[in-house]
């Protein structure tokens, strides 16, 4: 008896080439977008009767193949959301519902883009072929994720937490937060090409391996789903948050429900590259044969019988390729006739392969229908030769062509097998996978492949042989793309409001008095010959640290008073807390400040600082080393146009002092961070703040100290102060989570009641 399942609700021709990437959009309602490598994004709302869509809109933008899609939802500013769709050209671009044009491109990547994911406040993820993943915000990149190997095929950003999602064709997923790599999860044998949120706590990930995984984000793996024979290209979940849907190299389509595969749909075409699920639980499917599909449970919106009948024609027809799916090995003597599918079948999905004169016909098992299915015709299981046939033998096994590829002169040549039932873009990734080349070179060895199979691809027809290189059959060295990533730094942190009147101009420690003195001496008997200091050198510097510690004194000092200082800078690690007592009071003068971040004498002074900075040095240095710093910001001029300059290198440096237990080292890394975040405050450097944002983030979550939490919370307020940007870009983070603890702080008092302003604010 035929049980409830999904059925076809219609078929949407429109697209010229292979559907790379489906969303479903909030406005309007029940409407999907799809994009293709026929260089187009579309629009797709239901019609009336309520059993087909019409093309709204079709996009343009892209100069190449169009690989993802994602929808920002609605807000104050676009009301009905953006589309955001990356490119083999590199590029993301966002459109609005009312032009064909795009808003706005964005540009960063140095190649294809092949994954995109929004989060709340429209802050946008995407990953990309260069190993990169960026994180976006309006038309700014506020940072970039670095860890992957190799593309990064798949990102999510989670609901709640600030946390980000990337799956990479290094077989790994990574977690972000604030910018940093929290977690890395491995257990895929293959590429992972699809990432689908559940919870705040749970996700899944689908693979080349041809299995799916439920992922904790404590990195526990909590399962694994078994039944795709090839590649998984995508997952969608249904709106009960458990559900889901996978598609991929296998032809087919499979919606598993508590956890088992409960129905198996083919379509007649290789590939199926993209589903999403709609809000009505509805599944949009896009293929290799440039069609979109849509599959239903509701009765009302299922398709005639004439076009079910059309459909399952057209899947009949298909050619199968037997090593692509689970069909194994063919021996046509051996197979059974028509009678064998008078016996029902066994499972959802079960396969039968039927002997019918000189051919070999497929069939599915449907529960939902109760019969056998005609799923295609099976190729190249005929038993022949080559001769016979008219395959090429490579490897033991049959192919339509066998190219020979010369990638240099001195080097072996390489073999490229092909079918025609084939992809050419999945022939030409297996090939440069295979190979280890570039994956940059996709687009040419696909091409190639079209141009020299006489039209028998997906892709469009040609004449003439020619090397998908270089044109002519040889590379030629140097002139190839290279591969690369941009360094940056992410902004997954923070939050806050600006607290009136809270914040100072400069919360740099001021501190006088003897910094021993007599332990300077002491310890010059500690040192090398080369860096022992002279009595002459102490009674100098003895002098310079009366000048620089006294605001009264306004005597400048010496060019020998700055030579001896920064010799006794040298000293080893052991013993060179007293000299960077007296830096770090002696940048506080503006003569001081201006001779050790000037021009002449940054480079030095930065090199020194940043080697000071290391989380294996003392406890005293890196507390001394760190109030450095703050001191430079007293001088506009030098020391706080040098130290930013220098953000990111000492931001990433100095962070890694919260895993310390020292309560003075943890409030002089708050004091640092919010020194930058007051300079920040008047600017637009939204990638500045970003970089400060996800160093308060990182910082917050280990910290305890609750005059150290207090200058984080007060940076916090003040870096994201008259800046709707950072404002939008702190909300998505989820940083409240992450305050919120401190609201009922009493002790001291000033915690708390900075904790409530910003939790009211947000």
């Amino acid at each position: 008896m035929a049980s409830s399942g999904f059925r076809l609700r219609c078929s949407l021709p429109g697209h010229q080439m292979d559907v790379r990437g489906l969303a479903a959009t909030l406005f309007p309602v029940g409407a999907f977008v799809s994009v293709s490598r026929d260089r187009t994004a579309r629009v797709w709302v239901p019609s009336s009767p309520n059993s087909s869509f019409t093309e709204m809109h079709c996009m343009n933008g892209h100069s190449n193949f169009v690989s993802c899609v994602c929808i920002i939802v609605p807000n104050d500013t676009y009301p009905r959301g953006l589309i955001v769709t990356g490119g083999n050209d590199h590029n993301i671009c966002v459109f609005t519902l009312d032009s064909p044009e795009p808003l706005y491109i964005l540009k960063g990547h140095k190649n294809t883009v092949c994954s995109l994911s929004a989060g709340k406040f429209g802050t946008l993820l995407s990953g990309s072929w260069d190993t990169t993943s960026k994180v976006w915000l309006n038309e700014k990149c506020l940072m970039t994720l670095q860890g992957h190997t190799a593309a990064v095929w798949a990102v999510k950003i989670l609901p709640e937490q600030g946390f980000m999602l990337t799956g990479s064709a290094d077989k790994t997923i990574k977690m972000w937060k604030a910018g940093r790599c929290e977690r890395t999860f491995t257990g895929h044998n293959d590429c992972v090409r699809g990432l689908a949120i559940l919870n705040e706590l749970e996700f899944l990930s689908c693979s080349n391996d041809a299995t799916i995984r439920r992922w904790q984000i404590t990195g526990q793996c909590l399962q694994i789903y078994y039944g795709h024979t090839n590649y998984i290209y995508c997952l969608s979940v249904f709106p009960n948050g458990e559900d889901f849907v996978t598609a991929g190299e296998d032809r087919s389509l499979r919606i598993w429900k508590n956890g088992e595969c409960t129905q198996t749909i083919r379509l007649p075409a290789q590939s199926i590259w993209s589903c999403c699920v709609l809000d009505n639980g509805d599944i949009v499917v896009g293929s290799s044969d440039g069609v979109i599909r849509v599959f239903t449970e509701a009765e009302e919106r299922t398709a005639t019988a004439e076009e079910i009948q059309t459909f399952e024609n057209e899947l009949s027809n298909a050619a199968i390729d037997p090593k692509t799916g689970d069909l194994g090995d063919i021996n046509i003597n051996e197979l059974p006739g028509r009678e064998h599918l008078d016996e029902p079948g066994t499972r959802e999905g079960q396969t039968r392969l039927i002997r019918v004169g000189d051919g070999v016909q497929a069939y599915q098992w449907s529960v939902v229908d109760g019969r056998w299915i005609k799923i295609g015709d099976v190729v190249g299981s005929s038993g022949g030769t080559q001769k016979t046939s008219g395959k090429v033998l490579y490897e033991g096994k049959e192919f339509d062509y066998v190219f020979t590829i010369d990638i240099n002169e001195s080097g072996p040549s390489m073999k490229l097998p092909y079918n025609i039932t084939d992809d050419p873009w999945l022939v030409a990734h297996n090939f440069l996978e295979k190979n280890d080349l570039s994956p940059m070179f996709l687009d040419q060895v696909a091409n190639f492949i079209i141009e020299n199979t006489k039209g028998h691809t997906l892709g469009s027809a040609g004449t003439g042989f020619s090397d998908p290189f270089t044109g002519s059959g040889r590379y030629i060295p140097g002139s190839g793309l290279g591969t690369g990533g941009t360094s940056g730094v992410d902004p997954f942190t923070g939050t806050g409001r600006y607290v009136p009147g809270s914040v100072p101009s400069n919360l740099a420690p001021s501190a006088g008095g003897d910094p021993f003195s007599g332990k300077l001496k002491e310890l010059n008997g500690c040192t090398s010959a080369e860096q022992k200091l002279s009595e002459d050198d102490l009674q100098i510097l003895e002098k310079f640290l009366s000048i620089v510690s006294s605001p009264s004194v306004l005597e400048t000092p010496t060019a020998e008073q700055l030579e001896i200082l920064w010799k006794a800078a040298q000293w080893p690690e052991d013993i060179v807390f007293p000299v960077l007592d007296i830096l770090r009071l002696a940048v506080r003068h503006p003569a001081v400040n201006e001779h050790f971040c000037s021009e002449n004498y940054s480079t030095q002074f930065s090199n020194y600082l940043l080697n000071k900075i290391n989380l294996q040095g003392k406890p005293a240095n890196q507390m001394l080393v760190l109030r450095t710093v703050c001191n430079c910001f007293a001088s506009q001029s030098y020391g706080s146009k040098l130290m930013m300059s220098l953000r990111e290198a000492v931001l990433s440096q100095a962070i890694e002092m919260k895993s310390t237990s020292n309560k003075n080292v943890h409030i002089a890394l708050s004091t640092l961070i919010l020194n930058y975040a007051v300079n920040l405050h008047a600017g637009n450097d939204i990638e500045g703040k970003a970089n400060c944002l996800s160093i308060i983030s990182a910082a917050i979550e280990v910290l305890q100290d609750y005059e150290a939490i207090f200058r984080l919370l007060v940076a916090l307020g003040t870096i994201i102060s008259n800046d709707p940007n950072a404002l939008q870009l702190a909300q998505s983070l989820g940083v409240d989570s992450q305050i919120r603890k401190y609201s009922s702080v009493s002790d001291p008092a000033k915690v708390g009641d900075c904790c409530r302003f910003v939790l009211k604010v947000l």
